[in-house]
């Protein structure tokens, strides 16, 4: 059944998208509300350029050790973008691949979520761990009744 069930069926869409520019304070508000763990990172056209998570963010927030006043931090933290955090090398998946081929590559290459892209990069979705367990689990209730 995994092997027949595309990604374009199951992907989240829309995204949740930022821009290279967006400040980190911003993007760590935003994952913080919609209870997010990654945003995709897109250009003018909608490419996507680069995915942020919120382990990244967290890497780049002040220590809690810092001799910085709380001014000073919130300066510095309003300057740093997500351009300068984010990662480049995004592994991305095509929306009709299959759900299995995208859990083999999230376990494959120790990713939780993949970008949905058309030959063009523009992106389209979201495949995540939690969208696979959903199907896993609906599947399991419709096979029970």
């Amino acid at each position: 059944m995994l092997d027949k069930m595309t990604v374009r069926e199951w992907m989240s869409s829309p995204v949740l998208t930022v821009r290279a520019a967006s400040p980190i304070s911003v993007v760590h508000a935003m994952m913080k509300e919609r209870k997010v763990r990654r945003l995709a990172v897109v250009n003018e056209e909608n490419r996507l350029i680069g995915i942020v998570t919120i382990g990244d963010v967290r890497e780049a927030s002040p220590s809690d050790a810092t001799s910085l006043s709380i001014w000073e931090l919130n300066y510095l933290w309003a300057q740093l973008t997500v351009g300068k955090i984010m990662s480049r090398k995004v592994i991305t998946i095509k929306p009709n691949e299959t759900i299995f081929e995208a859990a083999n590559l999230m376990l494959d290459q120790k990713v939780s979520g993949l970008p949905v892209v058309d030959e063009t990069g523009k992106l389209l979705g979201m495949i995540t761990e939690s969208d696979i367990f959903r199907m896993v689990v609906r599947m399991g209730v419709a096979e029970t009744q």
